[in-house]
């Protein structure tokens, strides 16, 4: 299993709950998390199927952003 992380503009709950569908239905339930107390908003997903652009694709989707940490 992979885990990779991003940069997001991801802020509040609200904003989880709109990214939780996209999310969920890409990389499943349990397997990703937003460190909402992070200046840098870090979405952490954990997958052995998405690959970095498939993760950030679906953020965008939702209409959110996200860059690729080292």
């Amino acid at each position: 299993m992979e885990t990779v992380q991003f940069k997001t503009n991801i802020k509040c709950s609200g904003c989880i709950a709109t990214v939780t569908p996209f999310l969920d239905e890409l990389a499943g339930k349990e397997n990703w998390e937003v460190d909402l107390q992070s200046p840098d908003k870090v979405l952490t997903v954990s997958t052995e199927k998405a690959g970095k652009e498939d993760i950030k694709k679906a953020v965008e989707k939702a209409g959110y952003k996200a860059e690729t940490l080292a």
